[in-house]
C-alpha cells in the first residue's frame, strides 16, 4: 500500500513545483522577491527531467533487452512537434503539460494511422510538416485573439 501514498506525495510535490515555475517563469528576480526560491526550483525541474529521462531509458532497455546508442536519433523534430500540435508556442513562453500530451497523443495516433491504413510511411513526414504548420498558424492566430480581447 506504500505505491499509492508515495504517488500522492509525488504528485503533490510536483503541484507545488509547478506553481513555483510558473511564478518564475516570467522574472526571475520578482520570484525571487516574492519567496520563491528560484535557484531550488531550477535545480529541482532539471533533477526531475533526468529522472523521467532515466526512468524511460531504463523502461526501454527492459522492453527491448539491449540499449541502442541511435535509439531515438532525430527524433527532436517530433518531440517540438508534437508540443506545438498541443498548443505550445513555438516562441516560447506558453505552453502545458497537458496540451503536451495531447499533442503527442495526436501525433501517435496519426502516426499508427497511416502505418495501419497502408499508405506510404514517406507519407508522414509530409503531414508532419503539414500539422506543424497549421499548428503553428492557429497558435498565432488563437493569440491575436486573445490579445485582442484584452
Amino acid at each position: 500500500m506504500a505505491g499509492p501514498h508515495c504517488l500522492g506525495d509525488l504528485g503533490v510535490a510536483l503541484h507545488s513545483l509547478r506553481q513555483l515555475d510558473i511564478r518564475q517563469r516570467g522574472d526571475a528576480n520578482a520570484a525571487r522577491n516574492s519567496g520563491v526560491p528560484v535557484h531550488r526550483v531550477k535545480i529541482s525541474l532539471f533533477m526531475f527531467t533526468a529522472l523521467s529521462a532515466t526512468v524511460f531509458a531504463c523502461l526501454q532497455v527492459m522492453d527491448t533487452g539491449s540499449a541502442d546508442t541511435i535509439r531515438g536519433l532525430l527524433k527532436e523534430l517530433e518531440a517540438i512537434i508534437a508540443v506545438v500540435i498541443g498548443g505550445a508556442l513555438l516562441t516560447g513562453g506558453y505552453g502545458s503539460a497537458i496540451g503536451a500530451a495531447l499533442g503527442a497523443l495526436i501525433f501517435g495516433l496519426v502516426q499508427m494511422g497511416i502505418f495501419y491504413t497502408g499508405v506510404n510511411t514517406d507519407w508522414f513526414q509530409v503531414f508532419l510538416g503539414v500539422m506543424l504548420l497549421v499548428a503553428v498558424l492557429f497558435n498565432n492566430f488563437m493569440r491575436k485573439k486573445a490579445m485582442e480581447a484584452k
